[in-house]
Order: structure tokens, then C-alpha cells, then sequence
């Protein structure tokens, strides 16, 4: 059995990773496992429906149970994972028509903050998002998929994000940060193996076309770009899933 010590965190366990090696207690230990369970689950380690047994995970890391049900009701509350009384937990499942449903939901509310973000962006902001969207170009040279797919997750998050902070409002970006975390789940929990690292060059040509209208200080035309982006994800999943013709 590991100690709190020697936390076996993997790559995907963001913040959690720099809490490795202290001795935590309390809602920061909490915490910490929060974050490494959500990076696993946006990372699409686990399946949708899949158990996540407590013992399983109080073992792993070393820790009581206590800690780790109280980061698996925060899932729970970010909609990640099930907890279903004299059963226990499970990762959340959610049916086609409700992924397409989200999907069309979040291009709407992503369209607003681009359109928001086009009347407010500061050159300044402009150039960060180009070097952003640059690390996004690297990637289309990656030969790798599982590279090409877990780079693009990471650096397509960075690009939405500097849109939010364009956009100069704290409530906007707050919702769509949870919004985010939902897309990235859904799509990581589709079964298909490195998604969208197929489609990162039509994904890419939606950035650029993002880009050119924020810096055109066009509200409609960002608007437009950003919900047709969000919303074109569904077209992509639905390939995906489908396989090779």
C-alpha cells in the first residue's frame, strides 16, 4: 500500500501533481484527489459507467475513505460520476441525444463570450492567443496520435481560455471553465481512441477563422465562427464513433 507520501499521481492528475510529497489533511487532501480523479476523467481513463470502487482508490493513495467520498461527491456534483445509494459509484453515462444536446447548448453560450470578447480584446490578448494557436500548428506535424490528441485538449483549453479573458467577464468565464470540463468529458468518454486527433486540421481552420474575427473586432462574425466550432464538434463525434467507412 502507497503512503500519502508517495502518491502514484499520473501525468494527468494536474494540480494534484504539485501537492505530491506533502503530508495533507483535511480539504486539501480532499482536494488533492479531486483533481487527480477529474484529470483522469477528462483524460478519458476511465469509461463511461465504469466503477470507481473507494477501496480501490483509498489503497492507490494511502488515504481514509472519507477523502476520497467527499472528492467523489464534488464529481458528482460536476455531473462526472454517479453516486447511486447501496450500489456506489460509477463514472456518468450520458445517452447520444444528450451529448448532441449539450453541444448545442454550449455553442451558444461559447458564441456569446466570442462575440463579447471581438468588442473588448486588447492587441496584447491578440498575440497571445496567435502563440496559443501556434502550439496548436506544432501539432498537426505529430505523426502520433495519442500525442496529437491529448496536445490538442491541453492547448485548445489554453486557446478558449484566452478568448474568456478577452471577453473581461468573471461570470462568463467561471461557467464556461465547468462547461469546458463537460465537453472534454463527454468526448473522452465516446470509446474512441484519441478522439478528434484526426480532425485537428478542420478543428484548427475554425481557430483561425475565430481568430481573424476577434481581430477584426467583428461581435458577429466571432459569434458566428465560435458556435459553428462548438456545435461541429457533435459532426465529429458522430465520425468518429462511426469508424472507418
Amino acid at each position: 500500500m502507497t503512503t500519502a507520501n508517495s502518491w502514484p499521481l499520473d501525468a494527468a492528475s494536474g494540480p494534484a501533481a504539485a501537492l505530491a510529497g506533502a503530508r495533507l489533511s483535511g480539504a486539501r487532501l480532499s482536494t488533492a484527489l479531486y483533481d487527480t480523479l477529474k484529470g483522469r476523467l477528462l483524460e478519458g481513463k476511465y469509461g463511461a459507467g465504469e466503477k470507481i470502487v473507494v477501496e480501490t482508490v483509498r489503497q492507490e493513495f494511502g488515504v481514509s475513505k472519507q477523502p476520497v467520498m467527499d472528492a467523489l461527491r464534488r464529481l458528482s456534483s460536476d455531473k462526472l460520476v454517479e453516486i447511486i445509494p447501496q450500489v456506489g459509484c460509477q463514472v456518468a453515462s450520458y445517452s447520444t441525444q444528450e451529448v448532441e444536446d449539450f453541444f448545442t447548448l454550449f455553442g451558444g453560450f461559447e458564441g456569446t463570450i466570442a462575440g463579447v470578447a471581438a468588442l473588448r480584446r486588447t492587441d496584447q490578448q491578440l498575440l497571445e492567443l496567435d502563440m496559443i494557436s501556434a502550439r496548436v500548428d506544432g501539432l498537426l506535424k505529430s505523426e502520433d496520435p495519442a500525442l496529437r490528441a491529448h496536445g490538442y485538449r491541453i492547448h485548445n483549453r489554453e486557446f478558449h481560455a484566452a478568448i474568456h479573458t478577452m471577453a473581461h467577464s468573471r461570470i462568463m468565464a467561471e461557467t464556461s471553465h465547468r462547461m469546458w470540463d463537460l465537453s472534454d468529458f463527454l468526448i473522452n468518454t465516446t470509446g474512441v481512441v484519441n478522439p478528434l486527433s484526426g480532425a485537428l486540421g478542420e478543428r484548427q481552420h475554425d481557430h483561425h477563422r475565430i481568430t481573424e474575427a476577434l481581430r477584426a473586432q467583428d461581435e458577429e462574425a466571432a459569434r458566428k465562427a465560435m458556435e459553428q466550432h462548438i456545435v461541429g464538434t457533435i459532426s465529429v463525434i458522430r465520425a468518429e464513433s462511426a469508424g472507418p467507412a
